[in-house]
């Protein structure tokens, strides 16, 4: 029997030894496998849509079914974990979430399968949250950065290598695989959990439903997702439905403010944001996040279009960020007491800068090791950002608050991404229009340039609109390439901000007893 100390969970003394790495092992493969979950289906929806007999704009529905109910419950986690404890509330939402993986992969029709993704999403609101409290509550507590640290490591990179996975399973196998991958990890986590931590659950209280704020949150977070999941594809504002959507998004979510800051018992825990490093530290989460999943998201789109890079190409442009986050995210947890935690976030944000400027001179003839090189320093600003500052978030929150904590600003860490996906793709799509019409203004008969492009068309044989065709090909090419740097730019600019904001922090960065330093 493991005896208390009032450093483990449920004042049980801390694990250690194989025990320790088994349960690293198990609760971070459920991590990997809920947030690669996110990615993998998107390169796989035009095949699943041609299976299914749908179009791929009713496809992307898988995807926003999922991320839409996601984003739902992960506030929700401290307050279902307060009411049936995190041990299991994790489990349970594992093994339903291999229970839906399987039905996922059987569906037969696009409802069905939109409706599985529902329930899949809901079912793992509450496991990355409660996946980095339950690794900080049974790590020493001198261990605890390294827990955050692993944490972070596969929450990072899990949508890197998503795309790549999800494009090799559907190039090779029957697209349903990319859900029934998830059978054996999430088995094998479930038989971890309830092997090492039984005896070991937090406890348990009868908090009352807050029917009210839980009503305001899934309305107002749901329309939020579903309208930045079909904005761009919808013209946005254009839309009657996207403006709709906006309207009850922006009502729900300002009288769930007022409702949770007032009630007893809210459902959501928004006092937190009360906390200055807690504010602060989310507030640099989203802004980092926001940069950092934008550019991942355009960099394949702009590889293809631009570049002629096949899907699983693009994938590796993006991919060689997870090389160095994997090999420094835990010396970052180890060593990261010695420094502090401010200056290793402004040194992740100058790196992550740099590479964004960096991508932002890239031009069309660029060779693929001047696209992996910025991402490659990328993977070591994802430690130096990642690490510290959900240390940074965790810092003064009592122990029984870190689920809620956590499952709040893993909310905001989602929300980011989702946003900066909308934001990023309908930045380049304006930016590209923008350019082309410049660029046009310059392609006019008699023009130098325009000339000594037609001229060398006809040395090839190519006249008339043929070779019309092709000089507007190169001017689409420029101009996508312009939108491309523009974004980029931007990024730069945005991790700039972020170096400033994470000294409105203030120490000591220790968190449920973690030594601060």
């Amino acid at each position: 029997m493991p005896t208390k100390n009032g450093n483990g969970s449920g004042g049980l003394a801390p694990m250690h030894g194989g025990q320790l790495a088994l349960l690293t092992a198990g609760v971070a493969l459920a991590t990997f496998m809920e947030v690669l979950d996110i990615s993998i289906v998107n390169v796989s929806v035009r095949t699943i849509a041609g299976n299914l007999g749908v179009s791929s704009n009713e496809g992307t529905m898988a995807i926003s079914a999922y991320s839409m109910a996601s984003a739902v419950m992960q506030p929700l986690t401290g307050w279902v974990a307060r009411r049936f404890g995190e041990v299991r509330t994790f489990t349970i939402s594992v093994m339903l979430f291999v229970v839906f993986s399987a039905l996922c992969g059987l569906a037969q029709s696009m409802p069905m399968l939109i409706l599985f993704r529902l329930l899949q999403g809901a079912v793992s609101g509450p496991m990355v949250p409660l996946s980095q409290t339950l690794l900080l509550n049974n790590y020493p507590p001198k261990r605890r950065p390294i827990a955050l640290a692993l944490w972070a490591m596969t929450v990072v990179v899990a949508p890197v290598f998503g795309p790549i996975l999800g494009g090799w399973i559907t190039d090779n196998y029957h697209w349903s695989w990319i859900f029934f991958i998830n059978i054996p990890v999430g088995l094998f986590a479930v038989i971890i959990t309830v092997t090492l931590l039984r005896g070991r659950e937090s406890k348990v209280a009868k908090v009352p439903i807050d029917a009210v704020g839980l009503f305001l949150l899934a309305v107002g977070v749901g329309c939020l997702q579903f309208m930045l999941d079909n904005g761009n594809d919808d013209d946005w504002f254009t839309s009657h439905v996207i403006t709709v959507l906006a309207i009850v998004s922006l009502v729900c979510l300002t009288f769930l403010v007022a409702w949770e800051l007032m009630h007893k018992n809210p459902v959501v825990e928004l006092r937190l944001l009360g906390k200055r490093n807690f504010l602060v530290g989310v507030l640099c989460l989203s802004l980092g996040m926001f940069a950092f999943f934008g550019g991942t998201v355009v960099m394949p789109m702009w590889v293809q279009e631009v570049m002629g890079y096949t899907a699983t190409w693009a994938g590796f442009v993006v991919a060689p960020i997870g090389i160095l986050a994997i090999f420094f995210s835990p010396l970052v947890g180890a060593f990261q007491h010695k420094f502090d935690l401010r200056l290793l976030n402004t040194v992740g944000f100058a790196i992550f800068a740099g590479a964004s400027f960096w991508m932002s001179t890239l031009n069309t003839t660029a060779p693929y090791h001047d696209l992996a090189l910025p991402r490659l320093m990328m993977g070591a600003g994802v430690a130096l950002f990642f690490v510290p500052v959900n240390q940074i978030i965790l810092s003064g929150i009592p122990d029984e608050q870190v689920a809620s904590a956590s499952g709040l600003s893993n909310f905001f860490r989602t929300l980011a991404g989702s946003i900066a996906t909308a934001v990023s793709t309908t930045m380049y799509s304006h930016r590209t229009t923008y350019h082309h019409a410049v660029l046009a203004e310059h392609v006019v008969s008699g023009d130098r340039a325009t000339q000594a492009y037609l001229d060398r068309f006809q040395a090839f044989g190519v006249q008339g609109p043929t070779a019309n065709a092709a000089l507007n090909r190169i001017v689409d090419l420029q101009a996508a390439t312009l939108a491309v740097n523009d974004v980029f730019w931007l990024f730069g600019l945005m991790f700039g901000m972020a170096m400033i904001a994470i000294w409105f922090a203030k120490p000591p960065f220790a968190s449920g007893g973690t030594p601060g330093h």
